[in-house]
């Protein structure tokens, strides 16, 4: 009985880990087809020039990768360090991701705040040279979003020290827009607009959320229930 339980227990533990592993080949791949087509696209901030969607694609994609190859050796072998080592790393990473919701939502003012200062400092580097991936990421963003600027599409003002702004900004885009009538520019604040955006996707967002939540519990139930049994099958054979 007790060896049936754990053939099944292996079995559902490197289907589980098998499916992690190829979801975290999913993100890496994905990851690295950005980096190659597009460089670093979606980095906006000054500060953190590598917080990229591609950069944290591929960090993601590898640390699942890792995790997953880690379960999936440790189910095969039956091996109790590599199943407590899977459900100490799945354990940790799940702590810090309620550590990381709970801190974003007592401090969302100062959150709201910094980020809005760094993206107003990255606003300085728009054009120049070697900022090639933040210059298109505006661009990007402000065509998709049909906004202009952080806050205001004044920001652009001490940028230029004159009254334009980038062509992305221009309601109906062409040459040197930017240089026309105020009139001709999107005026909503980039910021508020990709808050909006995210707020109107809020259920996706909780939903794969939970589900992410529910893929890591079930991992770790997976990998103690398995390392307990473990344990109770050599204590027996002892």
């Amino acid at each position: 009985m007790a060896e049936g339980c754990m053939m099944g227990l292996r079995y559902g533990m490197v289907f589980f880990n098998l499916l992690f592993w190829l979801g975290g080949c999913g993100l890496l791949g994905v990851g690295v087809w950005l980096s190659v087509t597009q460089g670093n696209f979606a980095t906006l901030s000054s500060s953190l020039p590598s917080l990229s969607a591609a950069n944290l694609l591929i960090a993601t994609g590898t640390i699942i990768m890792v995790i997953g190859c880690l379960g999936c050796v440790g189910a095969v072998k039956e091996s109790r360090p590599l199943l407590l080592a899977f459900f100490l790393l799945l354990l940790l990473i799940f702590l810090l991701e309620i550590l990381f919701i709970m801190l974003f939502f007592i401090h969302q003012d100062q959150i709201d705040y910094y980020a809005q200062r760094d993206l107003k400092r990255g606003l300085q580097l728009f054009g120049t040279e070697g900022n090639v991936g933040l210059t298109n990421a505006w661009m990007i963003v402000q065509t998709d979003f049909r906004c202009c600027g952080v806050t205001n599409h004044t920001d652009w003002f001490e940028v230029y020290n004159a009254t334009r702004v980038p062509d992305s900004c221009c309601l109906e885009y062409s040459d040197n827009c930017g240089l026309d009538n105020p009139g001709t520019w999107w005026t909503a604040p980039c910021y508020e607009r990709v808050k909006d955006w995210l707020n109107e996707n809020l259920v996706a967002l909780w939903i794969f959320a939970l589900c992410m939540a529910l893929t890591q519990i079930l991992g770790l139930v997976f990998s103690m229930t398995m390392f307990c049994q473990a344990v109770k099958v050599e204590t027996f054979f002892a």
